[in-house]
């Protein structure tokens, strides 16, 4: 191998092990719903060996996690608009756009499986939280740094998320005005 194709491999093989993976847990999770396939069916539907996914995420929980942060990650990006209101009103319209997506409520679901699922479930269920809740107080740090005032992480939870994700969870649908609505009645 010369120096030019060494440079290249770091990364580029976990790299692909990592993509077969996330996305054939996302196609069982939409296709089964969480709880209904193994580590083992991962293995053999991304072409990967079990013994990597052990290797590299412990168990199936950890996958799990790391897949709904991931696309939480790429999907619903913190923004930074230059404002809180801006920023808070992008944020609310990606996420709603996200959960009402074909697959949108794929990580709520995987949120409460996990709280059923033991001691690894509960851990892994409180990760993805801690998570999302260090991105959402970044925003809002961000925000306090140019001198406005913002709510903490979880007034933004319990006021424009909990109540778009209940809204969808019963079919009730969410409209622009309605999550403008959130953003604007917490601020």
């Amino acid at each position: 191998m010369n120096e030019r194709q060494r440079a290249r491999r770091p990364g580029g093989r976990s790299a692909r092990v990592g993509a077969a993976v996330h996305q054939t847990v996302t196609d069982l999770i939409s296709e089964r719903g969480y709880g209904n396939f193994t580590v083992g069916e991962v293995a053999a539907r991304s072409g990967v060996a079990d013994s990597s996914i052990y290797r590299r995420w412990g168990s199936l929980e950890t996958l799990l996690t790391d897949v709904a942060l991931t696309r939480l990650n790429s999907r619903s990006p913190m923004p930074d608009t230059g404002s809180l209101a801006g920023d808070l009103h992008t944020y609310a319209a990606t996420v709603a756009r996200e959960i009402t997506g074909p697959d949108g409520l794929a990580v709520v679901r995987l949120a409460v499986a996990l709280s059923s699922n033991g001691q690894q479930g509960l851990q892994a269920r409180d990760d993805l939280l801690a998570e999302r809740t260090r991105q959402l107080q970044s925003m809002l740090d961000r925000a306090r740094e140019r001198g406005e005032h913002a709510p903490d992480a979880f007034a933004v939870l319990d006021h424009i998320l909990a109540p778009m994700y209940i809204r969808v969870l019963f079919g009730m649908g969410l409209t622009p005005d309605y999550v403008d609505g959130l953003v604007d009645r917490l601020l």
